[in-house]
C-alpha cells in the first residue's frame, strides 16, 4: 500500500506524476515547467495551499529553482522536497528528473520536506562553509550535494546553500549529524 500524503503535491510534468503516483497516494497539480507562470496555474496552486497545503516537488536542475521560485513568490508558506542529481539521473541517457527517482528517493524527499521561514536565522556564515569543507575545496560540490540531500534541502552553489541553510532553519546540531554521515 502507497503511503497517503495530505498535502497536494506540485511537479513539473506528466511523468513527474507517474513516478510520484508509484510512490505515494496524492493530489498532484503538474505546473507543464514554465507554464507555471501562468495566473490560474498559480491559482490553483494557492487554492491548493489554503485546502491542504502544499509541497513542492521539481527537478534538480536551473529550471525546477526557477519554478519553485516563482510558486513561492505567489503562494507563501509552501514546503520543498529535493531529490539529489544522482537520485534523478537515468543512467542510461543522463536525463535528470524527478520521473527517475525511486519510490523510495521521492518518500524520503516527501518526508523531508521543509517551509522556508518567514525570517532567516543567520546561524551559518560563509567561514562555516569554508571551515566544513563545502567551499573553496575541491570536493565542495560534492559535499554540498550530500549534504544538501541529507538534510532535505537540495543542492546549491556556496552561496545558495548557505542562503538554503539559514532560510530552512537548519540547526547546528542538525548540520553536524549530516556532516557526520
Amino acid at each position: 500500500m502507497r503511503k497517503k500524503i495530505k498535502e497536494t503535491i506540485v511537479v513539473e510534468g506528466r511523468d513527474d506524476i507517474t513516478a510520484v503516483k508509484a510512490a505515494v497516494d496524492a493530489e498532484l497539480i503538474e505546473v507543464n515547467g514554465f507554464a507555471v507562470r501562468k495566473r490560474s496555474t498559480l491559482e490553483k496552486i494557492k487554492n491548493a495551499q489554503e485546502r491542504t497545503g502544499v509541497i513542492i516537488l521539481t527537478d534538480p536542475d536551473f529550471a525546477g529553482e526557477k519554478i519553485r521560485k516563482t510558486i513561492e513568490n505567489y503562494v507563501p508558506g509552501v514546503r520543498h522536497a529535493y531529490i539529489g542529481r544522482k537520485e534523478g539521473t537515468r543512467l542510461k541517457d543522463g536525463n535528470v528528473g524527478v520521473e527517475n527517482a525511486s519510490p523510495s528517493v521521492i518518500i524520503r524527499a516527501l518526508n523531508d520536506a521543509k517551509c522556508k521561514l518567514i525570517e532567516r536565522n543567520d546561524i551559518f556564515t560563509s567561514m562555516d562553509m569554508l571551515e566544513y569543507g563545502l567551499t573553496g575545496g575541491d570536493d565542495s560540490k560534492n559535499k554540498r550535494q550530500i549534504v544538501g540531500v541529507k538534510l532535505g534541502i537540495g543542492y546549491g552553489n556556496g552561496k545558495q546553500f548557505l542562503a538554503k541553510l539559514n532560510h530552512f532553519g537548519i540547526t547546528k546540531d542538525e548540520f553536524l549529524k549530516a556532516m557526520e554521515k
